[in-house]
């Protein structure tokens, strides 16, 4: 059982909701994963939800996404996703293997509002950072 299995603490690794601009000058939003290790991840299973009210309310469809390796210092784009879910709670499961070790992880996005953005330096854009 998953209780049993002793998971090491995910470091270095962060999820984000961020704005970029297209070539039209519309903005176009998406979830990144950042790997800030100096190390690669390899087989990168992302699970993403989200939902109202703790899971009361109105939910999204539960998508999945795998990265068969994550370089070190790098990130990637993990799915696109709707402004009409930012007053959601995003939640995203993030499972990988460094050196056949598995880390496992759940980084959750509070809803927010587009004005309420920071600068993410690592994807040059501004977003928002899960908890």
């Amino acid at each position: 059982m998953k209780k049993d299995i002793d998971f090491p603490q995910v470091a270095g690794v962060k999820i984000a909701i961020a704005k970029s601009i297209n070539q039209l000058g519309e903005s176009e939003w998406g979830v990144y994963i950042i790997n800030k290790n100096l190390i690669e991840l390899e087989n990168v299973m992302v699970v993403s939800k989200g939902y109202e009210n703790g899971g009361e309310g109105r939910k999204t469809s539960i998508l999945r996404h795998m990265i068969e390796k994550l370089e070190a210092r790098s990130m990637a784009k993990v799915e696109s996703i709707d402004q009409a879910v930012f007053s959601f709670h995003n939640e995203f499961w993030v499972s990988y293997y460094i050196m056949n070790e598995l880390f496992d992880k759940k980084f959750v996005v509070a809803p927010f509002q587009e004005f309420a953005l920071e600068e993410i330096a690592e994807l040059e854009m501004s977003g928002v950072l899960a908890d």
